[in-house]
């Protein structure tokens, strides 16, 4: 068996799919074959170096490998998991500071926190200039390549948008594509404050990805919401912020779960409406001090955190080379883990199609009926129980509101058929379209302004390339 890690110089997200595998004996019995692919020769070359170290320290029987070509990765292999960020190189930088700039531009036309920054959309820099051209591309190549190298082998999508990819790959490519995120860990931060054991909770979530709600939560064999309404009352006026991601029992959420009859769970409520998220006061005001993790403030610190990350990895890449000796599992006990799995879902669902442990997991994969009121096509997440046999999704029970369907998932579909649509066609108008709908456009000069900065910033070149006016299909 072939897997392979796509973006492994992003070195942090691979090493903890690494110890997972590793921490899997069922699945290493095998001798799977690793190989990680990246197009950063240095980062790709301390993610190998850091791996194989890892692995040795645990003892585990992984052949890997690392290639910068992608014909090389997904030659044969049986699953890919996709974990890219592809937004483009901007000054010998990473892809954050193009971001950065783009945003910047957006401001400077009447657009706060940018063109990306969308009702129902809120989680920006999963929407690289509105329809995600870049990691769509990407992973659209990779798929294509699959088609060729190896047409049984599924895509495990990891970089967001989980939701858009997702969507793209299965409506035009033959190759199976299921999209992964952690978001449903939410609902245990839910039950930590409420005072509920998790393992003691019957729980059900469903929606999109990033759109997911607590439609089943009972404890001992009774709805545990009556104890979420006493919390609300009691608790959630001097409720406070631990830090930019702790807003899973913010005012914002509880406001939704009033409205919608369900409570929002993970980055659901970072895709609410404009209501909480007009500026950086409301912000504060819905989801505590910091203001969540999508404003001026914490969405620069986010990125410089992640910068010095890569930098700590590289150096201690740098180390491992000089000291052969030198055991990185008791020296960054914190990153080279020996006990628990990280929480990602990639392993656990290769493991269960591949030997006799199964896993209840929360995959994005096409509704199929699972949703009523849902297009069949539409991809959704939903919990499934996975085996050797296959994928078996859960019947929701209860259902979704009808509310819910109509004034929040349905909205987000449509972003995401938008989306699409821009990139299918190419046509420049498309995008045009998008921000006229949105409510910060005051008229369709400022639209064309923005558009034509946003174009015009150095680092597009390909997006220039790739959208031109009027090329509807």
């Amino acid at each position: 068996m072939k897997i392979t890690i796509i973006g492994a110089g992003s070195v942090r997200y691979a090493l903890k799919l690494i110890g997972d595998l590793a921490k899997s004996p069922d699945l290493v019995g095998g001798r799977p074959e690793l190989c990680l692919m990246d197009i950063h020769s240095q980062r790709l070359e301390a993610a190998h170096l850091l791996a194989s170290r890892y692995l040795e320290e645990l003892d585990v029987p992984v052949r890997i490998n690392s290639t910068e070509n992608l014909d090389t990765a997904v030659d044969g292999a049986n699953y890919v998991i996709n974990t890219i960020l592809a937004f483009p190189v901007w000054k010998d930088q990473d892809g954050f500071a193009s971001w950065e700039a783009m945003t910047a531009v957006g401001e400077q036309f009447g657009y706060y926190r940018g063109v990306d920054s969308q009702e129902y959309n809120m989680v920006s820099t999963y929407t690289y200039g509105l329809c995600s051209y870049y990691d769509m591309q990407a992973a659209l190549n990779i798929a294509r390549s699959m088609e060729r190298l190896s047409p049984q082998g599924t895509i495990l999508q990891t970089g967001n948008p989980v939701f858009e990819i997702s969507q793209l790959l299965n409506r035009i490519t033959s190759i199976q594509t299921i999209g992964f995120c952690h978001g449903h860990g939410g609902v245990h931060e839910v039950c930590k404050p409420l005072g509920l054991p998790f393992d003691k909770v019957d729980w059900q979530v469903a929606g999109v990805n990033h759109g997911i709600w607590l439609n089943r939560f009972r404890y001992n064999g009774m709805d545990a919401y009556p104890l979420l309404d006493r919390w609300i009352a009691q608790e959630l006026p001097s409720w406070q912020s631990s830090g930019p991601w702790d807003i899973q029992m913010s005012p914002a959420v509880m406001d939704m779960y009033g409205f919608y009859g369900l409570l929002p769970i993970g980055d659901t409520c970072r895709n609410g409406s404009w209501k909480y998220n007009y500026n950086l006061e409301t912000k504060r005001q819905w989801f505590g001090s910091f203001g969540s993790i999508d404003n001026e403030i914490e969405r620069p610190k986010l990125h410089r955190g992640l910068r010095k990350v890569k930098e700590q990895l590289l150096a201690i890449a740098q180390e491992v080379r000089q000291d052969k000796t030198l055991r990185i599992t008791e020296r960054w006990p914190d990153i080279f883990t020996k006990g628990d799995l990280s929480g990602e879902q990639q392993i656990l669902y290769i493991q269960a199609r591949e030997t006799n442990r199964s896993s209840r997991l929360v995959l994005n994969l096409p509704n199929q009926g699972t949703i009523y009121g849902i297009p069949d096509d539409v991809v959704v997440e939903i919990p499934v129980l996975v085996d050797r046999s296959g994928i078996h999704r859960e019947t929701i029970e209860p259902e979704l509101p009808r509310r819910l369907i109509n004034m929040y998932l349905m909205p987000r579909i449509l972003r995401m058929e938008w989306s699409l649509e821009a990139f299918i066609s190419r046509d420049r108008r498309v995008l045009e379209e998008i921000l006229l709908h949105d409510q910060r456009t005051r008229s369709y000069k400022q639209v064309k302004d923005v558009w034509d900065a946003i174009f015009a910033l150095p680092y597009h070149e390909d997006l220039r390339r790739y959208f031109t006016p009027g090329s509807a299909s």
